[in-house]
């Protein structure tokens, strides 16, 4: 098994050169934001924060990786890869067949022991291969991966130009409270044409669907050291308690129990 550090970058690190089972790269974003463009992969990779969060794009959705879980794209599936400043992630990059993961993407809850493990190879140095006790622990972090539970951290999209614009607009002004009749006319279709249109498009009414995409901003703001309140006001939230609220309802908990769950697993 070969692992290679994190003196490599993103965009030199070829993982489907070497034919190993697993495969980690270590890599931290200085500063500013880093991010990864449209690109894919023999082997499947799983993306995994350890501290700030990534945003995974894929055709049909955009996927959320705060501190703690990881994100796991299988193999030639374009993605780009977004980490906030300062963060620090690993890739682990698995070879077709070598554990039973799943086919479509999704986020996983990741155990301390599985977030370990990666972090370990992710910091071997390149050039092992053949060793015994590195295929031994590879070994044994797929099967554990393959135990990993889902979480729903996923905004569903499709190539539809309309839902794409919307998406992209709520992302970048995420205060914006216009309203689904407003956005219609703005897409140039009615409001019941627009409401099918996300419903076919999603899975979701067109307000569920923007309440995701508000979890999904929420968390990568909390996994950046955010306070609650702050985000509340992001969100345009007239209250901290009425974001608290609507978190706890869609996530079972609150802002502050949820991101210490996560470090937990992040340790």
């Amino acid at each position: 098994m070969n692992e290679l550090a994190s003196t490599y970058s993103a965009n030199q690190f070829d993982p489907d050169g070497l034919t190993d089972s697993v495969v980690a790269l270590k890599l931290e974003a200085m500063q500013n934001d880093t991010e990864v463009p449209i690109h894919q992969h023999r082997k499947g990779q799983l993306v995994v924060a350890y501290r700030g969060a990534i945003t995974c794009t894929v055709e049909d959705g955009l996927w959320m990786v705060p501190s703690g879980f990881g994100v796991w794209i299988p193999g030639e599936v374009p993605h780009s890869n977004r980490v906030t400043a300062n963060g620090k992630v690993c890739f682990l990059f698995v070879e077709p067949g070598a554990a039973h993961l799943p086919d479509t993407c999704c986020t996983l809850a990741l155990s301390p022991l599985i977030l370990e493990l990666i972090l370990y190879l992710g910091e071997v140095p390149g050039g092992i291969s053949g060793d015994g006790r590195l295929d031994r622990l590879g070994a044994v972090l797929l099967e554990l991966l393959e135990l990993a539970p889902t979480a729903m951290l996923h905004l569903p999209l499709s190539d539809n130009p309309q839902l794409r614009y919307i998406a992209k607009a709520l992302t970048h002004s995420s205060t914006d409270r216009t309203t689904m009749a407003e956005w219609a006319s703005r897409v140039a279709m009615s409001e019941r044409s627009l409401a099918r249109m996300v419903k076919r498009e999603t899975g979701m009414a067109f307000g569920q669907w923007r309440q995701q995409l508000q979890i999904i901003i929420a968390l990568q703001q909390l996994s950046s050291g955010c306070s609650v309140q702050k985000i509340a006001e992001i969100l345009g939230y007239e209250s901290v308690s009425s974001f608290i609220g609507m978190f706890r309802k869609v996530l079972g908990t609150s802002p502050a129990r949820y991101i210490k769950n996560s470090g937990q697993r992040a340790m």
